[in-house]
């Protein structure tokens, strides 16, 4: 059975790249937000497997927007992997560490994100 995955990311660029990355070496249906309350509404609607999350967005920043996920009974169990540019501990973020599966650091290798994923979620 095929995987759905959202992508959330402020930037339209690495919303395509990721895309494109993700449609090259899966099957997985892949959905996008441009911000955290359009993906805190795509999530509520259509459930996703996996929520990639960037930590940098404006407006509503992925700390936020990993909160309003976590709160809501439609979308808590929903896992959840952060993308940043910062490397800190999950603590300094003030993120609680069992709210993610894990971090990746951009700038990523697109290619490789299909496995990277494969491999912290056991897929």
């Amino acid at each position: 059975m095929s995987k759905t995955l959202l992508l959330v990311d402020d930037e339209a660029d690495a919303r395509a790249i990721a895309t494109l990355a993700l449609n090259l070496k899966t099957d997985w249906t892949i959905l996008q937000a441009g911000s955290g309350q359009e993906a805190l509404n795509i999530s509520a609607e259509q459930s996703p497997d996996l929520i990639l999350l960037d930590m940098m967005m404006p407006e509503m920043d992925g700390r936020t927007t990993l909160k309003k996920l976590k709160a809501d009974p439609k979308t808590q169990t929903i896992p959840v992997i952060l993308v940043t540019a910062k490397v800190q501990p999950l603590a300094q973020s003030q993120i609680d560490p069992a709210d993610v599966v894990t971090v990746f650091v951009k700038p990523f290798r697109p290619l490789e994100l299909a496995d990277e994923i494969r491999a912290a979620l056991n897929w």
